[in-house]
């Protein structure tokens, strides 16, 4: 079986609208590290991989070391926001509930769960010296947080790709692509639903 060939093509529908080729990557929302090999495999140059829950942010680096790309991607234990601080993260979530969750600004203790970093982009930048080719984001809400709170470092990539989640957030996806038109020309990426999808935008200023 190849491996490699059935990831990369069930990954293409999502995020193959990008040509990956010598860019570098944030990659918001990395989980355990497969859409990090999948931007290497498609010809990234760098991929800072940020994922927040500790354990998958722990088969993040095994999956990053066995796949040999320990010197290509740069890991972020953090949750992507507008502002820095922490969040909260559960401590009896399972993997598969990590990819229904958003975690925001935290407002207490974490009695009950890991504290968490949460960074700008800003902060990314700074501390990676990575380009602002491209900004992907999967993080379950954090995208309305970062697109109309941090716009002003949205702006700054040339390419975006992220899944929109009306069902977490309740705002309508119109009124980030409306944020979106000062800068950016954006299409829908395969079937747009009402509560979520994927937008693909390029800018054009």
């Amino acid at each position: 079986m190849d491996y490699y060939g059935d990831y990369l093509s069930i990954y293409d529908d999502r995020y193959g609208v990008i040509n990956y080729g010598g860019k570098d990557v944030i990659d918001v929302g990395a989980f355990i590290g497969d859409t990090a090999i999948y931007f290497v495999k498609r010809g990234a140059r760098r991929v800072v991989a940020i994922e927040p829950h500790p354990k998958a942010f722990t088969e993040l680096i095994r999956n990053i070391k066995l796949s040999g790309l320990g010197n290509t991607v740069i890991p972020i234990n953090a949750a992507l926001g507008s502002t820095s601080g922490i969040t909260c993260v559960p401590m009896d979530l399972d993997l598969g509930s990590i990819m229904a969750m958003y975690f925001g600004p935290s407002t207490g203790s974490c009695n009950d769960g890991f504290s968490v970093r949460l960074i700008t982009l800003s902060e990314v930048l700074r501390e990676t010296g990575v380009s602002t080719d491209v900004l992907k984001m999967n993080c379950e809400g954090c995208e309305y947080d970062v697109i109309l709170n941090d716009y002003g470092h949205v702006r700054l990539f040339r390419e975006l790709i992220f899944e929109y989640h009306r069902w977490v957030t309740g705002v309508p996806v119109n009124e980030l692509l409306t944020v979106l038109s000062k800068d950016f020309e954006c299409r829908f990426v395969g079937r747009a639903y009402e509560d979520y999808g994927y937008v693909y935008c390029r800018r054009i200023t």
